[in-house]
């Protein structure tokens, strides 16, 4: 749904509540607005003066022009010709935002801009048509809002470590232990992937379209696939630290699975997984048509895996070793 901004008479109405004391919420239903929307807009506009506190308050009708100031404000690689012509340059050079920026206060330029600014205008539809984003240092599609940067090791921590995992779990002791990957195709398929999962000591491979790379969406879908197994036939999945996984902590509470991690570079830390990946590339090559695949299709690649012998398993299939050991759970 698209943002559409408060109108003046909305802030005219806000003001005069607020001079009547009323509070917040009730101006919010008052207006049919969410309530966040209306204590945002007090405090991005409303007016502080430290000199004259007798004048601080909410004015709507001044609002607007603070908010066109504001962005203004941003658009100044837009207004202003010579800085944008100089930034684009030093940024040519392969200079990042931050020097660029820390450059101009040093030199004492009458016409400065933040760091922040820099990046805006790059990834704004004015910076995108010129491609300017592909001389950054650390190009991404779109610039990510500034509170979702979560340092990787936040999101990982390491005591998810795949060092940190029992020694048990490395000796293939027990079933249940899981490997799991994503299976990445031509970027002509678009989101479209295939999660691929194993199990460390009967190799039984599960595989299952995924049409979207967003987080929760893979997560969501994987607990699905898993939840019909026993608990114990799912006790943990080894991943790398790909974003697609960051949503891991859902798995524990809602399954019961643990999770862990290999270090970054490191795909022989979950080797079965790899090799598992390579032997599916027989039936899913990387321009494989994902999308035209149905669930009848992915379960016959996996009913191929996991039908065919495995030295590893005494020439035993996948299949045939998996059902024995949930004989034994049982």
């Amino acid at each position: 749904m698209a943002h559409i901004k408060l109108n003046l008479r909305e802030r005219r109405t806000i003001e005069d509540m607020l001079n009547a004391n009323i509070p917040v919420r009730e101006i919010a239903a008052q207006i049919g607005r969410h309530v966040s929307t209306i204590y945002r807009d007090i405090k991005r506009n409303g007016h502080a003066d430290e000199d004259l506190p007798e004048l601080n308050g909410y004015y709507g009708v001044v609002v607007p022009r603070t908010a066109v100031q504001r962005r203004a404000r941003r658009r100044k690689l837009m207004r202003l010709v010579g800085l944008r012509k100089a930034v684009i340059k030093q940024l040519k050079e392969g200079w990042s935002p931050e020097q660029i920026a820390g450059r101009l206060l040093f030199e004492g330029q009458t016409f400065r801009v933040s760091h922040e600014i820099i990046y805006a205008y790059f990834y704004s539809p004015d910076g995108q048509s010129k491609e300017l984003a592909r001389y950054l240092p650390n190009r991404r599609k779109k610039r990510r809002p500034h509170h979702s940067r979560r340092s990787r090791g936040l999101v990982f921590p390491p005591d998810r470590s795949i060092h940190e995992r029992p020694d048990y779990v490395d000796t293939r002791e027990t079933c249940g232990e899981w490997e799991g990957d994503l299976m990445i195709f031509e970027r002509a398929q678009g989101k479209m992937n295939v999660v691929s999962l194993i199990e460390r000591k009967t190799r039984f491979a599960v595989l299952f379209r995924n049409n979207d790379r967003s987080t929760t969406h893979l997560m969501d879908k994987l607990m699905t696939v898993m939840e019909p197994l026993p608990q114990t036939a799912r006790k943990s999945i080894t991943f790398d630290k790909g974003i697609e996984f960051r949503n891991w902590r859902k798995l524990e509470p809602v399954i019961g699975t643990e999770a862990w991690f290999c270090d970054p570079q490191a795909p022989w830390q979950k080797g079965s997984v790899e090799n598992l990946n390579k032997r599916a590339r027989r039936y899913l090559p990387r321009d494989a048509p994902v999308a035209a695949l149905s669930n009848r299709d992915m379960k016959s690649i996996c009913d191929r895996l996991n039908g065919t012998p495995r030295k590893c398993l005494g020439w035993r299939t996948p299949a045939e070793a998996f059902r024995e050991e949930l004989m034994k759970l049982r």
